[in-house]
């Protein structure tokens, strides 16, 4: 059979241009009836009165960009009917909030196609049930078929392209966060995935660096994406293993999708911003990456090569930081059983005793380098020379002196609600650098950090704070102890480099 297309005249209704016209009836009571068309952009819902009814001439729009999927099913038992059901996610506000989120909308309708009443033949009533059915299906498709086309500029589409999918591997770490993971996929995401339609497997990780090993060895070519449910630390452990295989190149061009299942969330948090919608938080962040994972939509993802004291070499997607906001990451793990709310926690403590530390600084203005695409040039680390040597002329030296903190922001987000880069993009080819120096006293610190929330800090006239871009960066710790951290996992302490290479992975975002 022909999949259906929005420019045929169907069976269940006149013929119009560019348009498929169909007669329903409401699925839960079927007392009333909609006459139903179908765009290329939206699905039109109309209510047909009875005839003692006054006219309805209002319609309802549903939005085919807000539209995950659709699907058609039998009735049960003595039902010859057949029922669609499509699936959106339209932004709506909620009482008493102040800003729209994405919120679920179901729609089901039930179709019978006109038949001979009084019909005692059991093979004519499972014909009536297959015909029923078939056109619901038809349907079904013109909805996800008509949906993959209204998705806008995109990268990439990964689940509607034609032939089956391979499906997804969804890894995730159910000690994450407050341990909520487990939940969050049984109460949202599993649904999403069946809603529009993407097999995929479910992986639980089991110990550190699980992931790590998995992805490292794993046969790819049974996956379309894999999909991180959980916090940053996961995905790290992902890129890092796909980096490690011999066959990385073609590996890291894997799509990865993330949805927030921990403490911090950062990416998540920084996918949702780049959208341009208003900021959401807990189950209407994940609302929001599960729509845009489901998607599939596909965009450059920056990688940063980071070299350690040891020689060890990392590839980082969202940060680096020394000082206090390493401190409070990694000292908040004991505070971990209140979800995001240990880094307000880790914050005030560190706050009450405030550290400095002696260190050098260098880096690569952002406008000194042409831009380039690291993928040409095996991601050699070409910016870079050994620590041992000066940087070159071309950088710019910070004295050395005393910092409160250096963080090297490489995406918008720290957490779910502190945008330290309002500029950064996740392609952008850019780091974001911050550092605060010594001497800013405790109350302007926290001024920041509340600014942060909004993304409006680097508006404050701070004397202390220092932004710069840049294309790579050198770190020189003088202090003897200290933490740092990458993408929020902690690293051994000493001098550091990184350079970043544009655009070699891919993620699942609009």
């Amino acid at each position: 059979m022909d999949e259906p297309d929005a420019s045929r005249q169907q069976r269940n209704g006149p013929a119009a241009d560019t348009r498929m016209h169909g007669v329903f009836t409401d699925a839960d009571t079927g007392r009333l009836t909609y006459a139903l068309s179908l765009s290329d952009s939206c699905l039109a819902v109309q209510r047909i009165n009875p005839p003692s009814s006054p006219p309805s001439s209002s319609s309802e729009h549903l939005d085919l960009r807000d539209c995950l999927g659709s699907r058609a099913h039998r009735g049960e038992r003595e039902d010859q009917g057949a029922y669609l059901c499509a699936y959106f996610y339209p932004y709506r506000r909620r009482w008493m909030s102040s800003s729209p989120v994405r919120q679920r909308d179901e729609r089901r309708f039930r179709l019978v196609l006109n038949t001979e009443d009084n019909n005692d033949d059991d093979e004519e009533e499972e014909e009536e049930e297959d015909v029923n059915l078939r056109e619901a299906e038809r349907w079904a498709r013109a909805i996800r078929n008509n949906t993959a086309r209204s998705t806008g500029n995109t990268h990439g589409v990964l689940f509607s392209e034609v032939g089956r999918p391979c499906g997804v591997m969804v890894l995730v770490n159910p000690q994450s966060g407050r341990g909520q993971a487990m939940a969050l996929y049984n109460g949202h995401v599993q649904r999403m995935l069946t809603e529009a339609d993407i097999p995929h497997t479910l992986v639980i990780t089991e110990r550190p660096n699980h992931a790590r090993d998995l992805v490292r060895n794993a046969d790819l070519t049974q996956w379309d994406a894999l999909v991180i449910l959980s916090g940053d630390g996961l995905l790290f452990e992902v890129v890092n293993g796909l980096m490690e295989r011999q066959d990385w190149e073609k590996a890291i061009q894997t799509p990865l999708g993330i949805l927030p299942g921990g403490s911090g969330n950062a990416l998540a948090a920084s996918l949702h911003y780049y959208t341009r919608a208003s900021p959401v938080c807990g189950e209407d962040l994940l609302t929001s990456c599960g729509f845009q994972l489901c998607k599939g939509q596909t965009s450059a993802l920056d990688l940063i090569s980071i070299r350690l004291s040891s020689g060890a070499r990392l590839f980082s997607f969202l940060s680096l930081a020394w000082g206090f906001v390493a401190d409070v990451d990694i000292e908040s793990e004991q505070f971990r059983q209140i979800g995001d709310l240990r880094f307000l926690l880790g914050t005030l403590v560190r706050l009450a005793s405030l550290r400095v530390y002696q260190g050098k600084l260098a880096f690569l203005p952002a406008e000194n380098q042409p831009e380039t695409h690291s993928g040409e040039n095996q991601l050699l680390d070409h910016l870079l020379v050994p620590l041992d040597q000066p940087v070159p002329q071309d950088w710019t030296v910070v004295e050395e002196r005393e910092f409160v903190l250096v963080l090297a922001m490489f995406q918008s987000h720290l957490s779910e609600d502190l945008t330290a880069a309002p500029d950064a993009r996740s392609d952008d080819g850019t780091m974001h650098l911050l550092y605060v120096t010594a001497g800013i006293s405790r109350a302007a610190l926290l001024r920041l950090f509340r600014a942060m929330q909004s993304g409006t800090h680097l508006d404050l006239g701070c004397p202390h704070l220092v932004y710069r871009r840049a294309r790579a960066l050198r770190l020189e710790p003088l202090s003897p102890a200290g933490v740092m951290t990458v993408d929020g996992e902690r690293v051994e302490y000493g001098p550091v480099q990184a350079q970043v290479h544009r655009g070699v992975a891919r993620l699942i975002a609009t």
